[in-house]
């Protein structure tokens, strides 16, 4: 299956809620779990599922969701996480990966670590808009959504920490890692630039976004 008629599933209304919300959870997501979240029958979202994991858009594993084990603890039962593959169309073909990946070797070959990072942290101001700040981490966390970094708030007030489930440059950042997400701190440092209390720092975890936003006083701790 090609990734047009791949994307083309998420046409029905369904299969897309119950895509979007497997994908938010972070986390596998039980059949029982996904039909609730949706309002569905758990034997309709299990066939919309598993049409998704067949299609490459889930991936799909066994467990038991009792978290016994032995005898009595039930029979392991399928969940679902979002695939770790992309899928990209465009019309007509276009191959910006390519190319982003070409001047990506230049830059690292070349040492312009620095000059990327000016360039991005000038995008990073300009994604603010017109006004001098963004305001406060909600306003951070919107323009993250926007830029497709799938942002999630953890803990609350003062201790609030925005981390971000999705990298939108993946593919660049895998091959040079330190070359581009010091480019992502730089644009992140230029989005929240005079947003008071608010800080950003590198925070590396496995699939998630190098970069994590929070309160300036948790950067002191």
């Amino acid at each position: 299956m090609d990734d047009i008629d791949t994307i083309a599933l998420l046409q029905d209304a369904m299969r897309r809620r119950l895509y979007e919300y497997v994908a938010a959870q972070g986390r596998e997501v039980g059949r029982n779990e996904a039909a609730e979240a949706v309002g569905v029958g758990r034997t309709l979202a299990a066939f919309h599922l598993d049409k998704l994991a067949e299609a490459g858009l889930l991936e799909v594993a066994s467990r038991r969701l009792t978290g016994r084990s032995g005898p009595g603890a039930g029979r392991p039962a399928k969940v679902y996480r979002r695939a770790a593959a992309e899928r990209e169309v465009s019309v007509p073909p276009r191959d910006y990966r390519t190319v982003a990946g070409l001047l990506a070797e230049v830059a690292d070959a070349a040492g312009l670590d620095m000059e990327a990072q000016d360039a991005a942290r000038r995008l990073g101001r300009t994604l603010r808009g017109p006004g001098e700040s963004c305001g406060d981490l909600d306003a951070v966390r919107e323009v993250l959504v926007e830029r497709g970094y799938e942002p999630v708030v953890e803990g609350e007030g003062a201790r609030s920490v925005l981390r971000m489930r999705n990298c939108p440059f993946h593919v660049v950042a895998e091959r040079f890692p330190p070359l581009v997400c010091g480019m992502n701190l730089a644009m992140m440092e230029g989005l929240v630039e005079g947003t008071e209390g608010v800080g950003v720092r590198m925070d590396p975890r496995p699939g998630w976004c190098c970069v994590a936003a929070d309160y300036s006083k948790n950067n002191r701790d």
